[in-house]
């Protein structure tokens, strides 16, 4: 389809067809921004971009989702408020440019199937998908690190969008049929293979996430004062990555009632990760899912970033045979779940959740029956 859209558009085949995934996070959940341990993995959902060079420094790019064209010259890249979506394009061309990586103008069209603003993280797909067109189209070499750093830099840095790395990481790293264990704190990293005839299945609530990114930067500061107030008591902590659930229940006494359940979450959460990624590669499907279900009522209870939606279409997959685990996945109050869930049964998993939400709240649930996939580096 990209490549359709790019002939239409340029009246001329592309040089390049790239794509970079989307993603769901499997367990580990605000714990990146903790230098905490993360399980994501890459899923069958794509942004696509098709392109080739030109003989000057202009870029003309198409968005397939958007319907909408834009032009920049990479001698002034500046970040353009009426074509948001191409920000995150823009933001790798300049950090690449300025890393010493001279481009040539092009034409690109992109687009694909994540959806956007459901916590699949379309715009790290976007960004992953923008680096790998260009080391493409130019014959760079980059490193996979480099190349996931500079991803996560346009975002912060040039869209001005405050996120962790885990994102960008498994668009570009992740690998068919495995999760990927990373560590963000020193970003190494394995894959886990996902053993089983098992689904990953998505659920979108269909709401917005609106308080995400507010809600966000409070659980940031949270996280960050309750460090200092823990290192007040006299623990060394550089992050709560480094608090274990003895050391918080000794020194707990150091926190306000709000800051212990915070930090709660992300000791738990991290504890949670750790075995999970044991029980995966045992493949322990059963135990893999209570550690799904526990983090989901520590994101609901301490780390309060669940919503009424979240919970409804969690506990609709709790009561579903076949269902191994359920969570909310994402920065919360919106967004999505991700639920393991046997192979046979996913297809009547995803009727009945979608008539039991319709059903308990009016509202329509799209519903992504995925596996893991391939990131956009992946050889």
């Amino acid at each position: 389809m990209i490549v359709e859209t790019f002939q239409k558009m340029f009246a001329t085949p592309p040089e390049v067809v790239v794509r970079a995934p989307g993603r769901v996070n499997l367990i580990g959940e605000h714990t990146d921004y903790n230098e905490g341990f993360v399980l994501p993995a890459a899923i069958d959902r794509y942004i696509e971009f098709a392109g080739r060079r030109r003989a000057d420094r202009t870029v003309r790019a198409h968005s397939s989702d958007f319907k909408d064209s834009v032009e920049f010259s990479l001698d002034d890249i500046a970040k353009d408020a009426a074509h948001r979506w191409s920000n995150y394009l823009r933001g790798v061309s300049k950090f690449l440019e300025a890393d010493g990586h001279r481009l040539t103008g092009a034409d690109v069209v992109f687009g694909g199937n994540v959806p956007r603003e459901a916590g699949l993280s379309s715009s790290a797909a976007v960004e992953v998908g923008a680096t790998a067109f260009w080391q493409r189209l130019m014959g760079l070499k980059l490193d996979p690190v480099y190349v996931v750093k500079l991803s996560r830099r346009a975002e912060n840095e040039f869209v001005g969008v405050p996120c962790g790395i885990m994102d960008q990481f498994v668009s570009a790293l992740g690998r068919r049929e495995h999760a990927l264990f990373l560590d963000c704190r020193d970003l190494s990293y394995r894959h886990v293979p996902v053993r089983g005839e098992v689904k990953i299945v998505v659920c979108n609530s269909g709401v917005r996430r609106a308080l995400a990114q507010s809600e966000y930067e409070v659980r940031l500061r949270q996280c960050r004062q309750a460090e200092a107030q823990l290192r007040s008591a006299g623990l060394a902590v550089n992050s709560l990555r480094d608090v274990d659930p003895v050391d918080l229940e000794t020194a707990g006494d150091a926190l306000t009632e709000i800051l212990r359940r915070r930090a709660r979450h992300v000791v738990t959460e991290n504890h949670r990760v750790l075995e999970a990624v044991r029980v995966l590669a045992e493949g322990d499907l059963e135990r893999f899912g209570e550690l799904m279900n526990a983090s989901h009522q520590s994101l609901r209870d301490d780390y309060e970033v669940s919503s009424k939606e979240l919970d409804t279409l969690v506990e609709l997959a709790w009561k579903q045979p076949g269902t191994l685990g359920a969570r909310m996945t994402g920065a919360g109050f919106g967004g999505c779940t991700v639920n393991l869930v046997r192979a046979d049964a996913a297809d009547a998993f995803a009727e009945a959740v979608r008539s039991g939400y319709q059903e308990a709240l009016g509202l329509k649930a799209e519903i992504y029956v995925c596996q893991a996939s391939d990131g956009a580096l992946a050889t």
